[in-house]
């Protein structure tokens, strides 16, 4: 097994030497398997390898038993472990979630914070083939398209799921050869959540009385449903490229698609366009569904100035050039030339070369890493709070400080552009890009930002 899951690694490119990588464990059976076969790509990687356990706080003492057990096998593997005690029932109640919904954010933010405290590229999560045919019949299921037939993907930025090459039966005859304990979450077997029925009732069912090798078979069409989604992916930021202008403003998210490009789009890929666009304004893509990139399909035959409401308070609008969306919270921009400020979304995978060795040298165009973007990016001119990144190690310094230490004129500090992810400065346009926001090997989304040449 650990053969297949290596040659797996290096046929998606995971880890590269003397990686960082932060492992999430559970303790149970899936995670203590990752644990162990990180510790073999240790040795041929070099790698620096972190643990960090998140207990819940929903299963009271089995909870505690769980983080004492992998606390004692980190230790006993010299792995540094990181615990992160997270209240998952408040937090749900707080941001109106699922429990799985938020138990999934409350994962996420201690794996990011903890990437961030250690430096890591890479974060490894314990997904296996069972995993992935669940997700692709719970998408099914619920409505989805190529994306989601797709299932789980073996690379996303910087995490990485070894263990998608194996299935739960390999892997629990992995653990038994080597002799290794693992813990039992009792929630497994109850029918709470919806991912439970499938993986205990339906997808045994389905093997039982329609194919015994219905998770291979599902695990493969994902496959396939993956690549051809990267394909129509690609077709679409080529479209963006061409349709798509983001618009400058003093607060909140819009872009206009130009009329003409989108028609020349083909119709195969508008859907694929719109629903890019949707998410773009909106910061999300939860509550969108095909009746909303209907709506807007629409408005390109009708009159300039009608308008179609959307999810998340969004409105399009028809306009001369084509079809102009943005969200609740947006304002036409202010300082002087903030009309001359253009803004669009690259996907990594589409630049030929060395990412890095991409980024334009140009004083008017800068590139930044889109996924870091916390908050809606605003060209605006200087507010109190606004600070800026000053160095690689994560220093920050008040940009009235930084006026003051370039010597910039009091009276001109309230006339230069920023861009701004809320009171964090991306570029004091004109003087120097902070470096927050810098593109690197990880990217997968690109902001271009250019402001027109003097003289333009």
């Amino acid at each position: 097994m650990y053969e297949k899951i290596r040659a797996y690694v290096r046929e998606h490119g995971m880890l590269e030497e003397q990686d960082t990588v932060i492992a999430g464990i559970s303790g149970g059976a899936d995670s203590v398997c990752l644990l162990c076969v990180l510790l073999m790509l240790k040795r041929e990687y070099g790698l620096r390898l972190f643990a960090i356990h998140v207990n819940h706080g929903l299963r009271g003492e089995e909870a505690d038993a769980d983080e004492a057990f992998v606390e004692e096998l980190c230790r006993r593997e010299n792995v540094p472990l990181d615990v992160v005690r997270v209240d998952v029932a408040r937090l749900a109640r707080e941001e109106g979630l699922s429990g799985e919904e938020a138990g999934r954010l409350a994962r996420r933010r201690a794996f990011e914070e903890a990437a961030s405290r250690h430096g890591a590229g890479k974060i490894a999560l314990a997904h296996h083939r069972n995993d992935n045919a669940e997700t692709v019949l719970l998408h099914l299921a619920r409505g989805t398209g190529l994306r989601g037939l797709g299932g789980i993907r073996p690379v996303t930025g910087r995490y990485i799921r070894p263990l998608l090459a194996v299935s739960r039966e390999e892997i629990e005859q992995f653990l038994a050869e080597k002799n290794r304990t693992y813990c039992m979450d009792s929630t497994n077997s109850e029918d709470t959540y919806t991912r439970n029925r499938i993986r205990n009732h339906i997808i045994p069912y389905m093997e039982e009385a329609v194919n015994t090798k219905v998770v291979d078979h599902v695990c493969e069409t994902a496959r396939q449903m993956s690549l051809l989604w990267d394909y129509m992916d690609r077709q679409r930021a080529q479209a963006a490229k061409e349709a798509v202008r983001f618009l400058p403003g003093k607060s909140g998210r819009a872009l206009e698609i130009d009329g003409d490009a989108y028609r020349r789009t083909d119709p195969a890929v508008r859907p694929y366009l719109l629903s890019w666009a949707l998410e773009q304004t909106c910061g999300r893509a939860k509550d969108l569904e095909t009746v909303h990139l209907e709506q807007v399909d629409a408005l390109f035959g009708r009159q300039v100035g009608r308008r179609s409401a959307l999810p998340c308070g969004m409105t399009a609008r028809r306009t001369y050039a084509g079809v102009q969306l943005q969200d609740a919270d947006f304002e036409e921009p202010d300082g002087p030339g903030a009309d001359r400020v253009r803004m669009r979304v690259l996907e990594a995978s589409g630049i030929r070369g060395p990412l890095e060795a991409s980024i334009p040298k140009t004083p008017y165009t800068k590139w930044f890493d889109y996924d870091i973007i916390k908050d809606s990016v605003i060209i605006r001119t200087y507010r109190p709070g606004d600070y800026i990144t000053v160095s690689r190690s994560g220093g920050t310094k008040k940009l009235n400080r930084y006026f003051i230490d370039e010597k910039i004129p009091a009276g001109r500090r309230g006339q230069i552009l920023l861009a701004a992810d809320g009171n964090h400065i991306m570029w004091v346009i004109g003087y120097r890009q902070g470096c927050g926001y810098e593109v690197t090997a990880q990217t997968e989304r690109i902001l271009e930002i250019t402001v027109e040449e003097p003289g333009m």
